[in-house]
């Protein structure tokens, strides 16, 4: 039987939980308008004139104004030079008002009038008439219709690179909270591995990953679904739509995450329920070879796809897996960016060549899928420090003792 597998009850495992999360640093002020500051001096630099933010995450990274999007624009304009500007719908004023934690002017749009319009308006009254008006990637598209019609004399252009660019190099509080966030989930996958039972539903365990999520601090909203998959179905990287029923000589994937003052963990384990059988066994430790490899790739200065090509490698080099993301074998990217979203740049794909430095933080998950049979996903994260890159968690240890119990990890 694989060491830390079964064993155990749910009631057993929650009753000893407390939570995780005192003693927690979370974002404040001084980091907002330290972002606020790098990304204008990115848009002097880039012949930028203003940043429209839309309802979005980045809004909540570059201000703390944390608003769920409707159809009515919402959001701010950051100008190269100045003091952030705040858009709202009139009624919703006060409420914005409420909610801020960087201090603002607000303007306002009546339910009448081109909320669009407002946005060049405001540009113009700060003296921005014209110019180079950068666009939150993730607007929706008919915000960014609305500017193209009201703002014809501007030139909206990707605002990716001035976000991505603050995004995704961490701050040591950052990496701090992602730290919490995957050591957490690293103990909800323990827990969740020890109640496991023949005849255990998938539904069963991922009720039981909330719970356990709960009770240790971890936030999931936003983080979505935990994956849960047993047998074939690990085959399938984002899972199935339909539950399973563990029986004995399973795989079993687990894809979990929560959130720690905003930041995201993402860890996948996968181990089998009872005995290894050698294809099994073969496999594993092909995939445990090319996450290692993936992470010695990753040094500071080598580019991205260079964590992807080094795993990729391990696994197109075995007998029986095919090249270039065909099955059996890797059909996705290696890794991707993780903070405030689960991906988030910088992704670890082939074609990036995007230089890793210190303060990226990145998955490391290349999967072996064999569709009919089963698959199998490690993945950790890790970030890159000045000496090369260091793990939130440890690596899978065995595919007998997948959690380190008998090895002391």
């Amino acid at each position: 039987m694989t060491i830390g597998v079964g064993g155990s009850t749910a009631e057993a495992e929650l009753a000893k939980m407390e939570d995780m999360t005192g003693g927690i640093v979370p974002i404040d002020n001084s980091d907002r308008a330290a972002r606020m500051a790098k990304a204008q001096g990115l848009m002097r630099d880039q012949g930028i004139d203003a940043l429209y933010l839309d309802t979005t995450v980045n809004l909540n990274y570059f201000t703390g104004l944390n608003l769920k999007l409707t159809e009515r624009l919402h959001g701010a304009i950051l100008p190269a030079t100045g003091p952030v500007i705040y858009l709202s719908p009139a009624f919703e004023e006060p409420k914005t008002r409420s909610m801020l934690k960087i201090d603002g002017e607000i303007r306002i749009w009546e339910e009448h009038e081109d909320p669009g319009a407002l946005v060049i308006e405001t540009l113009e009254s700060i003296g921005i008439p014209s110019g180079n008006l950068a666009i939150d990637p993730s607007a929706p598209f008919f915000n960014v219709d609305r500017l193209r019609k009201a703002g014809n004399r501007f030139n909206l252009v990707n605002g990716d690179a001035i976000i991505s660019a603050c995004r995704a190099v961490k701050t040591a509080r950052e990496i701090a909270l992602l730290q919490r966030s995957n050591e957490l989930t690293l103990e909800v996958h323990k827990a969740a591995a020890r109640i496991l039972r023949e005849g255990i539903r998938t539904t069963e365990v991922e009720d039981f990953i909330l719970e356990a999520y709960r009770r240790f601090g971890g936030t999931m909203t936003g983080a979505g679904k935990p994956i849960v998959l047993f047998g074939e179905a690990t085959a399938y990287p984002h899972g199935v739509d339909y539950p399973q029923v563990l029986k004995d000589g399973d795989m079993v994937l687990l894809d979990l995450g929560c959130f720690v003052g905003d930041y995201r963990s993402d860890i996948t384990r996968t181990y089998v329920f009872g005995t290894p059988d050698d294809r099994q066994r073969e496999v594993w430790n092909l995939e445990k070879a090319a996450q290692a490899a993936g992470f010695a790739a990753a040094k500071p200065g080598s580019p991205c796809e260079d964590v992807d090509l080094a795993a990729r490698g391990v696994i197109e080099a075995a007998p029986g897996f095919e090249k270039d993301y065909k099955t059996p074998g890797l059909p996705h990217r290696t890794g991707h960016g993780i903070g405030i979203e689960v991906h988030e740049e910088c992704y670890m794909v082939r074609n990036n060549t995007r230089p890793l430095e210190t303060g990226m933080c990145f998955s490391v998950e290349p999967m072996i899928c064999i569709y009919g049979a089963f698959g199998i996903r490690l993945e950790d994260c890790a970030y890159i420090t000045d000496d090369g890159a260091r793990w939130f968690t440890q690596p899978c240890h065995s595919v007998d003792d997948p959690f380190g119990h008998e090895a002391g990890d």
